[in-house]
């Protein structure tokens, strides 16, 4: 998600003085980037919070996730995004939900493995059987909703393009829905909750309090994001629901009942974890890892400001400065410049 910004804030003649600023910068501070990323051979036993052997599933969760590889430029790059997939998935697994895979053409679906994996991303490549699941989605006009107690739809840009008003998968949502299941949607997955009808003259989100990829998040990605996507997510779901928008890249999960959307990428493992507690089961206990760290300091600079973020890092087991950084990144090229300035401070605290 992080590449096309970083190309972008390079090639940007404005933003050189900073990036060349910001180089020096690191290079004097010696910032500890030990806890940043995880490790490439990482396997499901080393994430040593998932119970070691599998018992008889609860129940399953159906995710979907796109078929779209492409923009509607035909050039850009869609899919849907692994990390989305991945950690939500080792959640359910951890709270004994079996797992199975759905995309509008079946077969291997389009992904994209961006920067900042983590080891629970690596073990899900590496891993034999999700490895065969992602391979070998199942067509979603083939799809028997009575199956599932829970649908989760994975985000990436594809969504906006396929799964938007997908008749087969429209008719799976308000079938769950109608069942009593659970239905929730991360990033730009919530495209699929649009225009649902779950009774004559009643959709699936009217009435009620939903997220998704802000207008602000995908206008800092995308210089044309209407000609790319079609439309502006935030903008399609306030005309039918009560959009609730978190700061830029944090954390934001909101539920409402039975539906439960996260904002962005960086809402995942909350959004997973609250839809296992929706489904009236408890999530495996998971440590909070490195990256998670750095967005509650985020989230605590943004709502309480520098010296209670500062306060609060020693206290932390391990922060992922690179994201850090990487906000400190986003702040240069917002013009934000003393936020900017008390991010590079914050990596050093």
């Amino acid at each position: 998600m992080w590449r096309k910004t970083w190309l972008r804030w390079v090639v940007g003649l404005a933003a050189l003085p900073v990036l060349l600023a910001l180089g020096l910068w690191i290079w004097w501070a010696g910032i500890d980037f030990s806890h940043s990323g995880g490790d490439p051979q990482a396997q499901r036993a080393d994430l040593g919070w998932l119970p070691a052997l599998p018992s008889p599933p609860r129940g399953r969760i159906l995710a979907v996730v796109t078929s779209a590889e492409r923009l509607l430029d035909g050039r850009g790059k869609a899919g849907y995004e692994l990390t989305e997939l991945s950690r939500a998935w080792w959640v359910f697994e951890g709270a004994g939900y079996a797992v199975e895979l759905a995309s509008p053409a079946g077969g291997a679906a389009p992904k994209v493995v961006d920067d900042g994996l983590v080891d629970a991303d690596y073990a899900f490549l590496n891993d034999p059987s999700t490895r065969s699941a992602i391979a070998s989605t199942q067509r979603l006009d083939d799809v028997d909703a009575l199956r599932y107690d829970a649908v989760y739809i994975v985000g990436g840009k594809g969504a906006m393009l396929d799964l938007h008003r997908h008749p087969a998968l429209q008719r799976i949502l308000a079938q769950v829905h109608a069942r009593g299941g659970v239905i929730a949607a991360v990033c730009h997955g919530p495209a699929a909750l649009l225009d649902v009808e779950i009774e004559p003259g009643r959709t699936l989100l009217q009435g009620r309090r939903v997220t998704g990829f802000s207008n602000a998040e995908e206008r800092f990605l995308m210089q044309e994001p209407v000609q790319l996507l079609g439309f502006l997510l935030q903008d399609a779901l306030a005309d039918e629901a009560e959009f609730s928008e978190g700061p830029m890249y944090l954390e934001h999960v909101v539920s409402d009942g039975r539906i439960l959307t996260g904002q962005n990428p960086w809402s995942t493992w909350a959004l997973a974890e609250a839809m296992v507690r929706a489904l009236g089961a408890t999530p495996a206990p998971r440590p909070r890892s490195p990256e998670e760290h750095a967005v509650d300091l985020l989230q605590r600079l943004h709502a309480e400001g520098f010296d209670a973020a500062r306060a609060a890092k020693p206290a932390l087991p391990a922060v992922d400065n690179q994201l850090l950084l990487m906000h400190g990144v986003v702040a240069a090229m917002r013009g934000e410049y003393t936020r900017m300035l008390e991010l590079m401070r914050l990596t050093r605290a």
